[in-house]
């Protein structure tokens, strides 16, 4: 099984009980960067039983068949993202898009996630928002961005 693992932003206390038990079990965790999650899984005190795959945009289409071969295999996976919510702008969607293709189950262990944070602290309409994720970094394409998305009539969060 797939275990989607929502991890702190900034804050360790801000960890499931769920989460860290969920880490606890995994065969292996597919992380953005293992240098970061080995920090995370010293801090929790959970042993370093499991392999740490880099999972990320730049080595997503290569990792990702193999960690489909490992659930496929019975291995528990975790996902986890550097802080926050993974799938929240990584390539992480992809590989949950693999798993319901090749019939592999898929949990989460719910938490912190930067965009529901920022809004809840922002004083905004809550109501109805978007999520746009990352402002584009080439000039041009930023400003169509924005432009495009300025008749929205209901908060927009942005990274």
């Amino acid at each position: 099984m797939l275990m989607i693992i929502s991890t702190p932003i900034g804050n360790l206390g801000d960890i499931t009980q769920r989460a860290t038990h969920m880490l606890e079990k995994a065969d292996i965790i597919a992380c953005e960067d293992t240098r970061q999650t080995r920090k995370l899984l010293s801090l929790l005190n959970i042993p370093k039983s499991a392999e740490l795959w880099a999972y990320h945009d730049h080595n997503g289409a290569k990792v990702r068949p193999r960690l489909i071969d490992a659930l496929k295999a019975g291995k528990g996976v975790a996902l986890v993202s550097d802080a926050g919510t993974p799938l929240i702008s990584d390539p992480g969607y992809k590989l949950v898009a693999a798993c319901h293709k090749n019939g592999v189950a898929v949990t989460a262990a719910p938490g912190p996630t930067a965009p529901v944070m920022a809004l809840t602290l922002s004083g905004l309409p809550s109501d109805k928002f978007t999520f746009q994720g990352f402002v584009p970094q080439k000039e041009t394409a930023a400003k169509q961005a924005l432009k495009e998305s300025q008749p929205l009539m209901m908060t927009q969060i942005w990274f």
